[in-house]
């Protein structure tokens, strides 16, 4: 598990942009960000052991933010061959064997491409194939018309790496005029000093950084047992 840590000058700085101590469930979406086994499982091209440490905190609030009445979205890192959805032709190198393993553990419909197993997707949660590092950057526009649907205000972020997809989805929501919150027990990037660096960044000028366990009580409704 990571330790997030957080000075006591960012936190005071952030708070005259990003501070929310109240949840308007009808108005809030959980954006779960590539909780899929290519960043998780052990064996995996990506596999991370923060990621896997931060499995229990993510289920645990999505179940809560579900019964609650929230929107639970899940996105899915993706890779296309083809524009619109493909990526620069300079930014993947094929004849390197990592990248070549990468692009096909993240290419729809392999495996690992999948939310992990652990994962606990309720049936009705929207899950959604990203193809850039943030959801709103994704040339397909899938995430930005799930929200406008609902009206959505609010985004609790949480997923990994915290440093990647998720801070950069946290800006880009932010520039969108979202209220932004993000979760450190609930993220995992590749190191502490990743992880950390984003979480001041986000801190200072993109979101409320707000523990799990603060998110649920603000909810104020009773846990489901996890499953």
């Amino acid at each position: 598990m990571h330790e997030s840590v957080l000075p006591n000058w960012a936190i005071e700085r952030g708070r005259y942009l990003n501070s929310f101590r109240a949840i308007d469930p009808m108005r809030t979406a959980l954006l779960v960000i590539d909780m899929q086994t290519a960043f998780l499982a052990p064996d995996a091209v990506f596999g991370n052991p923060h990621g896997m440490d931060v499995i229990p905190q993510v289920n645990r609030l999505a179940a809560a933010m579900r019964a609650a009445g929230c929107d639970v979205i899940w996105t899915r890192q993706s890779v296309a061959s083809l524009p619109p959805l493909a990526m620069a032709p300079w930014q993947y190198d094929e004849s390197d064997l990592r990248v070549r393993a990468a692009l096909e553990a993240l290419t729809p419909g392999a495996p690992a491409h999948g939310v992990h197993p652990l994962m606990a997707v309720g049936e009705d949660d929207v899950v959604l194939d990203k193809y850039r590092y943030s959801a709103f950057a994704c040339p397909a526009g899938k995430l930005e018309e799930q929200l406008r649907q609902r009206n959505t205000e609010m985004l609790v972020i949480v997923g990994t790496l915290t440093n990647v997809c998720c801070e950069s989805t946290a800006r880009d929501a932010y520039m969108r005029g979202y209220k932004v919150v993000v979760v450190p027990d609930a993220m995992a990037a590749v190191t502490d000093a990743e992880h950390n660096a984003a979480l001041l960044n986000l801190r200072l000028n993109f979101a409320d950084v707000l523990e799990s366990g603060a998110i649920i009580k603000m909810l104020d409704v009773k846990e489901m047992p996890e499953q």
